[in-house]
């Protein structure tokens, strides 16, 4: 995590202190932690060094290159029995700065209170120079332990810190609220003003913890703190606000911040306007991007993007391709995802031929927005013109397995699967690999044409490649099979699917309970409609009836467990569910779910 600190202008001294802490930064990352300390004999050596020449400086080098924690602290407690030594503010700032990358508080804490306490000559910008050390290096909780003594001593610590160590907290991805809220209460207590970058963390603190009120309470009290909002400030609500649902006061905050003429910045409209867009708001979006160019900053990629697919959303074709334009004009390449916005909306309008036009206009190349094309041409029943599309496709070599998918799945679901068998041979002329989606496509193709033994038999190829039907293809399937009555394999193909947890439609699942009653076999239906919570499957009213109607009829009496029979009354759902996925998430439990498929469904 990179912190970035406010620019500072610190006094020399304290320059000095970070110099000194990252120059000792270079020794201790090497040697980090607390290990058992070797023979006493490093102790010993380092001792028998420094007893005729205990000075500072000497002893600040031997605890640089004391790689044992343990060694280095008794060296330095050794060095503070010796009457004629007096510890500094830098061997002090050893010692803590070692104890606190090693990630030991306590023993730390204790150094920084002995510090405070014998008033070292400059141990106040050594403090302050430590709390920034340890905030560059993500040692939060070291650096606030040493905040905390500086308070206790009656040190002052410049503004600074403090919202370094703020920002430091907003920088985490926990945004511990307590830890901030407690900086903000040391920085009160010291007396010490906050500046808007100190609202601004303490605002961003208070909209990730959900705590929204109360950042707008703390907004409209900047002005009583002596401060006035910036335009970070405005991007922290504005974030905050949309983030958490309150989008119409979001709105209002943007058009308070350009009342008060309080100019956005870079920053401001790379988070905004992608937000704006995001929830629909094209107005907003259009508005600040027009802004952010009349204030000469360059819009990248990503925001021409996000605009242009809002503009898409909301079929403002001209607009959209007057920003396209404007994109190319101005070197930036669209992305393909662009692109497919832009085909997807041209569609929308019916404007197919346009579309075709705009692709070779922009001398586009890629598969993406083709095949967005072809879904609109198939939607709107232009059949020879994607036919055509996909030809001029694949002879230009960008014509992939999905777009030959598009035309085969079109083609089966609307009765034309001999022209999609036709199309499927070329397909594999031109060394295109069919993948499980061609195969569920031909499903439904043979599903449609109630060819429901072929259907079985690509079933099959798709169980020997380890592959699964999509959920359309799966759910016609089953449903077409019961219609026949053929329910052993509908049986088969649910057996399959749920070993793999494929969910099923209500009204397919409905046909196959139905379908395994009425063939006499109860005990195979309620272990099919047990999986159903396994697999996610909504059970509709009519699938609890009918089980309930044939267990009635049961001659053997057949009395529900309690887990069972709050499942058939319709309670417990989320909690039935809830058990589903854990079962599924261990080997031993899946077990369990293969011995009820066993037990029920037989060898099927």
């Amino acid at each position: 995590m990179a912190i970035k600190l406010p620019s500072l202008a610190y006094p020399s001294r304290f320059l000095k202190w970070v110099y000194l802490s990252s120059s000792s930064i270079e020794d201790i990352s090497e040697t980090i932690g607390i290990v058992k300390s070797k023979d006493s004999s490093e102790f010993d050596q380092n001792i028998n060094l420094l007893r005729n020449k205990l000075v500072p400086d000497n002893l600040i080098r031997v605890l640089n290159r004391t790689n044992d924690l343990n060694s280095a602290v008794k060296i330095f407690k050794w060095a503070s029995r010796q009457k004629s030594f007096h510890h500094t503010s830098n061997t002090y700032f050893e010692i803590i700065l070692k104890l606190g990358m090693a990630g030991n508080v306590l023993e730390m804490g204790d150094f920084c209170k002995n510090m405070v306490k014998d008033r070292c000559p400059g141990a106040e910008e050594a403090l302050v120079a430590l709390v920034h050390t340890f905030v560059v290096h993500c040692r939060i909780k070291e650096a606030i332990t040493v905040l905390l003594n500086m308070n206790l001593g009656g040190y002052k610590p410049p503004v600074e810190v403090f919202n370094a160590l703020l920002g430091a907290l907003v920088e985490e991805e926990n945004r511990d609220f307590q830890n901030a809220l407690f900086v903000y209460k040391e920085m009160v207590k010291a007396g010490i003003l906050p500046t808007v970058h100190t609202l601004n963390y303490l605002l961003e603190v208070l909209f990730t913890t959900n705590r929204v009120d109360l950042a707008l309470e703390q907004f409209r009290r900047m002005n009583n703190k002596g401060c006035s909002p910036n335009s970070k400030t405005f991007e922290i609500l504005v974030k905050g606000l949309i983030e958490n649902g309150r989008l119409d006061e979001a709105v209002t905050f943007l058009e308070q911040m350009l009342k008060l003429k309080c100019q956005p910045d870079f920053s401001f409209y790379t988070c905004t306007i992608p937000l704006f867009c995001s929830e629909n708001k094209v107005e907003e979006g259009v508005r600040l991007f027009k802004m952010m160019k009349d204030s000469d900053f360059v819009p990248d990629n990503f925001i021409y993007g996000v605009l242009i697919q809002c503009l898409c959303k909301n079929l403002l074709l001209d607009s959209a391709v007057s920003l396209i334009n404007e994109m190319i004009e101005g070197g930036i390449p669209p992305k393909h995802n662009v692109f497919v916005d832009m085909i997807n909306c041209f569609c929308e309008l019916g404007k197919i031929d346009e579309a075709i036009m705009f692709l070779e206009d922009k001398q586009v190349h890629e598969t993406a927005p083709f095949d967005a094309l072809l879904e609109g041409c198939c939607n709107a029943g232009k059949i020879l013109a994607a036919i055509s599309l996909l030809e001029t496709m694949s002879e230009r070599n960008i014509a992939d397995c999905q777009s030959w998918n598009i035309l085969i799945r079109w083609l089966c679901k609307n009765e034309g699967t001999e022209k999609a068998y036709v199309l499927l041979g070329r397909m594999i002329k031109s060394s295109v690999i069919l993948d499980h989606a061609t195969y569920s496509a031909l499903v439904v193709g043979n599903c449609r044409l109630s060819k429901y033994e072929e259907a079985m038999e690509l079933f099959h190829q798709i169980c020997a490649r380890c592959w699964r039907l999509d959920f359309a293809s799966y759910s016609e399937l089953v449903g077409g099979l019961c219609d026949i009555k053929h329910s052993q394999d509908a049986i088969e193909v649910f057996h399959y699917m749920a070993m793999n947890r494929c969910s099923l439609h209500s009204l397919s699942f409905y046909k196959l309970i139905k379908c395994v009653c009425d063939s006499g076999q109860v005990n195979k239906a309620i272990r099919i409609w047990q999986l159903a919570y396994y697999c996610g499957i909504s059970c509709c009213i009519a699938t609890h009836t009918t089980i309930m109607h044939e267990l009635s009829k049961s001659e053997k009496g057949w009395l529900p467990d309690t887990a069972t029979h709050k499942l058939l009354i319709g309670s417990d759902v989320r909690e039935g569910r809830s058990q589903a996925l854990s079962l599924f998430d261990n080997s031993t439990s899946r077990d369990s779910v293969s011995n009820i498929l066993a037990e029920g469904l037989g060898d099927s």
